[in-house]
């Protein structure tokens, strides 16, 4: 930890030179008589607050000598002559470049020892508005940001409670990234609490530029083959409040209007806002449908190639389903070519200008059904079944575990198509074998509360419950 050598020559050199003075377009730099005393002043342009500096200068300008005479500790010269509320002083000259570089006002003064650090900054963002993913027909239509202290800021204006803690940290050993914890302190599991920040500390990371995507893949279980989701990401801070109030921690990762929310279970993931703003009978219904059918989406096209494969498998009153048009492709192939397809079309879409988006749908929709069904590449029944599969993923309403459903579908549908019917059941113990074995990221486990068995939070989380004093 190298320190400042309070000597004023050469504290401004080396700050210019590790700044970038000169050479950074964007790294502001003024000097300043104060008091009679020489004094600089560094800041990122963007990240200053324009009216709060210019109102600090204006009065640093106007102190007279006698005022600053006595003063030779920052400290005292902070306590008397900075208006500012957030100015702290520091003595180490790398967590003073790392403060500029996050936003803050640097101040030295010629005389005085230490370097003044005022937090002024105004991060660029956009408005606080309603996230893309997550809508409700009632309820707040807020969401959170790319800049944490707005982010703060809304879950203090739902919990007014002194235990709300933010906790601070910087990872990354680069960028530096801030990273808040937001809980109860007088309902978070400590041991909880404890793990969290210890694998949040030993990040060894240089730089989270994908933001709370890199921070879970630095500590999420060393599980590359696992396709489940290890944490629950929300931009709604109604959600985040609700998961800090029943004892969850929230992680906060600037730059990303994302939190994550831990513990994260299996069983977490049948939960949506909508469910919440509706009667805990209609909230109920709604969520053991998008049980149902999700569970429906990861089954149906495996278990309808198992029936049709064979002829005589069915009983007599579903022959419907056994006799799928002839095509060019075989059916299995069908199934896979339209999997596929369908991933395709969405990785185009997220690309696509809105002016074009219709345009883009009504062509896809033709390539898809029309065009293939009538130059005899794929079957109607295929096309039929897709749908269903393709309107049951966008029920679900985390991309995360879409996505982990679409490969174990694919996957249990080639074990299907070579083992039959063997192949189908041992498919199945297959990925209930692989979400017992799911390592979380934090927590008592991934299956909990059905592993350990708690039967009373396993009923709030498959039946929508009142709210009361534990459920928010």
């Amino acid at each position: 930890m190298e320190q400042i050598t309070n000597n004023y020559g050469d504290d401004v050199r080396w700050f210019d030179e590790t700044l970038g003075v000169g050479r950074s377009c964007d790294l502001v730099s003024r000097d300043l008589r104060i008091g009679g005393r020489r004094a600089r002043v560094w800041v990122i342009d963007g990240f200053g607050g324009d009216a709060i500096l210019e109102r600090m200068g204006a009065f640093w300008l106007g102190l007279s000598p006698e005022a600053v005479e006595h003063l030779r500790d920052m400290q005292a010269f902070v306590d008397q002559c900075v208006t500012f509320m957030e100015a702290n002083v520091s003595t180490d000259r790398d967590d003073i470049v790392t403060s500029v570089l996050l936003g803050k006002t640097l101040l030295l003064v010629e005389g005085v020892s230490g370097a003044a650090l005022m937090d002024a900054k105004e991060y660029p963002s956009r408005s606080v508005q309603e996230p893309p993913d997550g809508k409700v027909l009632r309820g707040a239509h807020d969401g959170f940001v790319e800049a944490v202290v707005p982010n703060m800021a809304l879950l203090r204006r739902r919990i007014r409670d002194p235990h709300l803690t933010m906790e601070g940290l910087k990872v990354g050993t680069r960028s530096h990234t801030d990273v808040v914890l937001c809980y109860l302190d007088d309902r978070v599991d400590a041991e909880l609490l404890a793990e969290a920040r210890e694998k949040l500390s030993a990040i060894q990371a240089r730089s989270l530029s994908m933001s709370q995507e890199s921070v879970a893949e630095a500590i999420r279980p060393k599980q590359w083959y696992n396709p489940f989701p290890k944490v629950r990401y929300t931009e709604r801070p109604d959600t985040a409040a609700a998961s800090v109030m029943e004892g969850s921690i929230v992680v906060m990762v600037d730059t990303s209007p994302s939190v994550m929310l831990l513990p994260t279970t299996f069983f977490d993931f049948t939960q949506e806002a909508n469910e919440f703003y509706f009667p805990p009978l209609v909230g109920t219904y709604l969520r053991l449908l998008r049980i149902i059918v999700f569970l429906i989406s990861l089954l149906i096209t495996p278990a309808w190639y198992l029936m049709v494969s064979e002829p005589g498998r069915l009983p007599s009153w579903l022959d419907f389903l056994s006799s799928p048009e002839p095509a060019s492709l075989p059916l299995l192939w069908q199934l896979l070519v339209v999997e596929f397809l369908i991933d395709v079309l969405k990785l185009a879409s997220l690309n696509t200008p809105d002016s074009l988006s219709n345009s883009f749908s009504m062509l896809g929709a033709l390539i898809l059904g029309d065009f293939a069904v009538q130059a005899g590449w794929l079957g109607p029944e295929v096309l039929v079944y897709m749908a269903f599969v393709s309107v049951a993923g966008f029920a679900q309403p985390s991309y995360e575990m879409g996505y982990a459903f679409k490969l174990l579908r694919l996957a249990l549908l080639l074990v299907t198509a070579a083992f039959d019917v063997w192949g189908f059941c041992l498919g199945v113990l297959g990925i209930l074998a692989l979400l017992a074995t799911t390592k979380p990221m934090v927590g008592k486990g991934y299956l909990y509360p059905l592993i350990p068995f708690n039967g009373k939070a396993l009923r709030r989380l498959l039946l929508r419950e009142p709210i009361g004093r534990d459920n928010t």
